[in-house]
């Protein structure tokens, strides 16, 4: 079956969309309908769209790095027109001239990936430099996916591992024997770790939280391994093998297990910490993400269910523009009670934050649906 959109595999764009719902309205429903309707589920999964305080994790926490992953598994896709152009069949053996041209391309995606993100932690406000965050979400996607590109188009799949355990064990070596001013080394807390000691001396205007930034400099370093394991699994999918897909798929989920589970025993020393971007979190993390990427996969693209998910493509073929969007460039609850006050006004008092946050997102999927019809995208 045809398992494509333009090239896009659809399962990408839903699993793209069903992350960024969550961001961009899906939150406040559940949390309603946690406080309409008090019962045990729906105050659990109100529980997990929060963020952890410190340690540990939540699946709010996982919003961020899985929409890295699906940054990364696009990567080898988006590349492999190039590659056919070319005559070869790794990227690293692309001519240097063509190879040029992609470094141009992916520095000005990230370029704008940074201003974007200045923009949405509030450059515009014009509050002054020391007033304004230039850390961000979209930054660190940027940054990240760069890095991991210019690996991938410089090593081959060996070398490419080597870099991501490299990152990994780097990044644990660093946080942990790396002594900072008047704390020393292996302190975990806001104050005391290294990577919020970086952030306060090079990070430039507002940090996110005073003493570090969850998005800060250092750990960026081990968000790029996030997006090089999407990368593997994007290779792995596309790659001619004698196993099937169905092997295939079992291959990423046994994969995605063993992640987990060294994930769970890193925790032991060296915590799951999203803020910290810590190596165990990526592992953890990073074996959630292939498997709600099997999941997709499998649902969308092999057994063709692919009607439920359209709401969900919406998002995802738009997700920087309804992130931005949803980030308070667009007041979207002020269209929605306009549109849907006079109804709402009628239903139980209990149950109206219910619906006035699930107009919210009607409003939302109604624009997006509008620049799909329109084929209107937000490309970087």
């Amino acid at each position: 079956m045809n398992n494509t959109t333009n090239g896009r595999l659809i399962s990408l764009d839903v699993l793209r969309g069903f992350v960024m719902f969550w961001i961009m309205s899906g939150e406040h429903i559940i949390h309603a309908l946690a406080k309409a309707a008090p019962i045990p589920i729906f105050i659990w999964m109100s529980s997990q769209l929060h963020h952890a305080e410190w340690n540990g994790i939540t699946f709010y926490d996982m919003i961020f790095p899985v929409f890295l992953f699906v940054a990364g598994v696009s990567m080898p896709f988006s590349f492999e027109k190039k590659m056919k152009l070319a005559g070869v069949k790794e990227p690293k053996d692309l001519p240097k001239a063509e190879k040029r041209k992609i470094y141009l391309s992916m520095l000005r995606r990230t370029c704008i990936l940074l201003v974007l993100g200045f923009v949405v932690n509030g450059l515009l406000r014009f509050d002054g430099f020391d007033q304004t965050r230039f850390a961000s979400v979209l930054g660190r996607i940027g940054l990240a996916w760069f890095f991991a590109g210019i690996i991938y188009l410089n090593f081959d799949f060996k070398k490419q591992l080597i870099c991501f355990f490299g990152i990994l064990i780097g990044y644990y070596a660093a946080m942990k024997w790396i002594p900072v001013p008047n704390f020393g080394a292996g302190v975990l807390t806001k104050e005391g770790s290294l990577e919020g000691y970086i952030d306060r001396l090079f990070l430039p205007g507002r940090l996110h939280s005073t003493v570090y930034d969850p998005e800060g400099i250092f750990s960026t370093i081990p968000a790029i391994a996030t997006a090089l394991l999407g990368v593997f699994i994007g290779t792995f999918l596309k790659a001619k093998c004698p196993f099937s897909i169905n092997i295939k798929l079992l291959l990423m989920a046994l994969a995605a297990v063993v992640l987990i589970i060294a994930g769970l025993i890193w925790d032991i020393n060296f915590p799951i910490n999203k803020h910290l971007w810590t190596s165990s979190f990526v592992c953890f993390v990073g074996g959630f993400s292939i498997l709600f990427f099997v999941f997709f996969y499998a649902i969308i693209d092999l057994l063709g269910f692919q009607k439920w998910a359209f709401p969900l493509v919406l998002i995802g073929s738009n997700s920087i523009l309804i992130y931005i969007a949803a980030e308070g460039s667009v007041d979207f609850k002020h269209t929605a009670d306009y549109v849907f006050g006079g109804l709402i006004q009628y239903t139980s008092i209990i149950w109206q934050p219910f619906f006035a946050a699930l107009s919210v997102t009607i409003v939302q999927l109604l624009l997006l649906y509008f620049l799909y019809k329109k084929k209107w995208f937000l490309k970087i």
